[in-house]
């Protein structure tokens, strides 16, 4: 039995409520949202896609062509009851003009109440989701601290080899080193990154009499790149492959080269710092190594503590000479030298060792001139200076303790030694010994240096210093 509108009340609320009592949900009850374990919650977003309450899933598009088919189809529904109500009730037919576009209206404005509260859901629903998605973040976030997430797991055991270091975490380096015998295949040092996995290849130590690992690659290769491989020159790069791009890194000394980066090609520092730098990377001679280099002196030298400096073994001092008990150990840049001091002959003059490297006169006869004319005193000096010295260089000084004349004169004696050093005054009762030319060793110089003492222009005494340079072979 039809029900008939209450006064004040439309036929189309009537016959709405009709409906209403089968379709009593509302879009915040029927438009579930669905989220399946594990996926990412913006490909949810992004799908825009409902569920109705029956479990089908639809798109808005989809969903707003059915709430308007369905709004014509219950426009039409109401029109023809309308009809027959008014048919029934001896009213006449169908509605005119004017109450159709009050039904119209009527409908037009529950539409537009239904969209407004679609939408509404519809925002609802995605800041529901947001949240969703924001606590899903922390939780994992909380997950990870609590459960020890921001730590690499322990890296595997090295055969024949032990690790360095024992922290975990992000941003921290592990080191490996193998034992005698062995060699280390892969990084030698790996870092945990924030993916919590190690950087590089995962290291191993293999046996240096076994070649098995590295025939397939030279095989590939040719002679000379397969020679170089095999004295430790050429070595796999180490690859990673992240995200459909590929990263090759070497170790320190090495540079890539090959196909796709898949060789590590030794830097010949040596070489390299020769053609682009000034100066020198070793002071001696620079020998190159697979990834490194290093520095090697002369006989007679040992590399200094910073690894590029050469320093002179003291023979002498370390008593590691074969000098007899009578000569004197005279220390050169990179040997030594054993010295037999002899005192020297002067007519009607004869001489005593008084020190090990000093002679002095007897005494002579008042009237023996060419005895008193003999020097008093003569000393023995060895020095040792390196090859091309800059000059003018002072090697020596002789001064006098006392004077008992008025005058002191210092003088070069003979002809051999002026060729290189020069004798000058520097004081009242000093004198100096010059090296005035560069000269190239190995070499061995002389000079003797005379300091004279007179009063009022008469001879007192003469003193003799024979001074003996011994020059390097080397500049340092």
């Amino acid at each position: 039995m039809p029900q008939l509108a209450a006064p004040g009340e439309s036929i189309w609320h009537v016959l709405f409520k009709k409906k209403k009592k089968k379709h009593t949900h509302t879009h915040s009850d029927t438009l579930t949202h669905t989220h399946t374990q594990g996926a990412p919650l913006s490909a949810f977003l992004s799908s825009r896609e409902l569920e109705i309450a029956g479990g089908e899933q639809i798109s808005f598009a989809t969903y707003c062509a059915q709430m308007c088919t369905m709004a014509r189809a219950v426009f039409v529904l109401g029109v023809l009851v309308l009809c027959q109500i008014r048919a029934s009730h001896g009213q006449g037919g169908c509605p005119t003009r004017q109450e159709l576009q009050v039904i119209l209206r009527q409908v037009h404005k529950l539409l537009t109440t239904h969209e407004t509260s679609y939408t509404q859901s519809l925002r609802s629903l995605r800041k529901k989701l947001n949240l969703l998605k924001n606590s899903t973040v922390r939780q994992s976030a909380k997950d990870h601290s609590h459960n020890g997430t921001g730590t690499c797991p322990p890296p595997e055991t090295l055969l024949n080899g032990r690790r360095l270091g024992g922290v975990f975490t992000v941003g921290h380096e592990v080191h490996f080193l193998c034992s005698a015998g062995y060699d280390l295949v892969g990084a030698e040092t790996r870092v945990c990154m924030s993916t919590l996995h190690w950087s590089g290849q995962a290291p191993f130590c293999k046996n240096l009499r076994q070649n098995h690992s590295m025939d397939s690659l030279t095989s590939t290769l040719s002679p000379v790149r397969s020679l170089a491989l095999n004295s430790g020159n050429v070595r796999p790069s180490r690859c990673t492959h992240v995200e459909g791009s590929t990263h090759c890194t070497c170790d320190a000394g090495f540079a890539l080269t090959g196909l796709e980066n898949s060789l590590c090609m030794d830097i010949d520092e040596c070489e390299l710092f020769r053609i682009t730098q000034t100066g020198r990377l070793c002071l001696h001679n620079c020998v190159n190594s697979p990834g490194s280099y290093h520095c090697i002196c002369p006989p007679g030298y040992n590399l200094a503590t910073d690894s590029h400096s050469c320093q002179d073994i003291n023979e002498c001092e370390s008593r590691k000479h074969n000098c007899t008990p009578d000569q004197v150990c005279v220390n050169t840049f990179g040997d030594y030298r054993c010295v037999q001091v002899e005192c020297p002959k002067y007519p009607n003059a004869t001489y005593i060792k008084t020190a090990q490297q000093r002679c002095e006169r007897n005494p002579c006869m008042v009237w023996d001139k060419a005895c008193l004319q003999a020097p008093i005193s003569v000393s023995f000096h060895y020095m040792s200076v390196v090859s091309n010295m800059s000059t003018p260089r002072v090697l020596f000084r002789v001064s006098a303790a006392r004077m008992l004349g008025d005058t002191l004169r210092f003088s070069l004696l003979g002809s051999q030694g002026r060729r290189h050093f020069s004798v000058v005054r520097s004081g009242q009762q000093t004198g100096q010994l010059l090296l005035v030319n560069p000269v190239l060793g190995p070499a061995t110089l002389e000079a003797d240096v005379e300091m004279s003492e007179l009063e009022r222009h008469n001879l007192l005494g003469r003193y003799v210093t024979k001074v003996t340079v011994f020059l390097s072979p080397y500049s340092f």
